[in-house]
């Protein structure tokens, strides 16, 4: 029996404090001791007229693209609140970036026609310029102030995109650069991001407190996006999982402790 590839280590996570249970199961499977300090929340946001009139016009549009499960919800959320239902989704074509995503519109009864494994907006448009996309209207709706690459590629591709904001991304509320430095004064071995604002967000919680991550610290990030973003803050990534997912980033961390455990345990 192969014994846990994580044992003994003590693992920070940065994530949402409602999204991290998975993260933390994975990684309690894998013997790590973890803890969660969450430098980010999802908030509603202060106005939501620009997606109530796109879901008005919701039959105008040939695609409608979601880039999270977080749009997802919010964006079923705003169906609701307007007296419609999920159905309404099946009026237009779907498309999802990562099986997380495509999982969450199919727990609303609706499989996305595109949807890329990998967990990034580059992807989606790679998987959506096999279609013609000339002149078809697409609703996006996601995160206040996100990446601009997708609707851009999709753009350039000749859609006419209609961005709308569903919810935002916030600091987590109640941390303080004294409260991380308690935790960094243990023997954290590593601290994992899944997003660029949870790296942002951390960061800048350190440079608050005059702090600076421990040299025997590793940094895990979930994909290239966010890896390049905790380069871009100044941090030293030591692991990027190939699979842009949770479980990805859990088997790509058990590699760099040297104990690979078999991908079916891990997930």
């Amino acid at each position: 029996m192969i014994p846990p590839g994580l044992k003994g280590w003590k693992v920070v996570i940065t994530r949402p404090r409602a999204q991290a249970g998975s993260l933390r199961t994975l990684l309690e499977a894998q013997g790590a001791e973890v803890i969660e300090f969450p430098s980010i929340r999802v908030a509603p946001l202060d106005d939501y007229a620009a997606v109530d009139r796109a879901i008005e016009r919701l039959g105008e549009y040939r695609w409608l693209v979601f880039t999270s499960q977080n749009g997802v919800a919010a964006f079923v959320d705003r169906l609701r609140a307007s007296g419609r239902g999920v159905a309404e989704l099946g009026r237009v074509r779907l498309g999802a970036i990562g099986p997380a995503t495509a999982l969450a519109l199919e727990r609303h009864g609706h499989r996305p026609a595109v949807s890329p494994d990998r967990f990034v907006a580059e992807a989606l448009v790679e998987a959506m310029a096999r279609e013609d996309l000339r002149g078809a209207r697409v609703l996006l709706p996601r995160a206040l102030d996100a990446r601009a690459v997708l609707p851009d590629g999709l753009r350039a591709l000749g859609a006419l995109v209609d961005v709308v904001p569903v919810y935002r991304i916030e600091p987590e509320p109640g941390h303080s650069p004294r409260a991380l430095r308690r935790l960094l004064d243990g023997p954290v071995d590593c601290v994992t991001f899944t997003s660029s604002s949870s790296v942002r967000n951390f960061v800048a919680l350190l440079g608050e407190g005059g702090l600076r991550l421990p040299a025997r610290t590793i940094v895990a990030c979930i994909g290239p996006v966010t890896a390049a973003t905790a380069r871009e803050c100044g941090l030293s990534v030591g692991v990027v999982a190939g699979a842009y997912t949770i479980p990805g980033l859990v088997d790509a961390l058990s590699d760099r402790a040297g104990r690979r455990v078999p991908r079916g345990a891990a997930r």
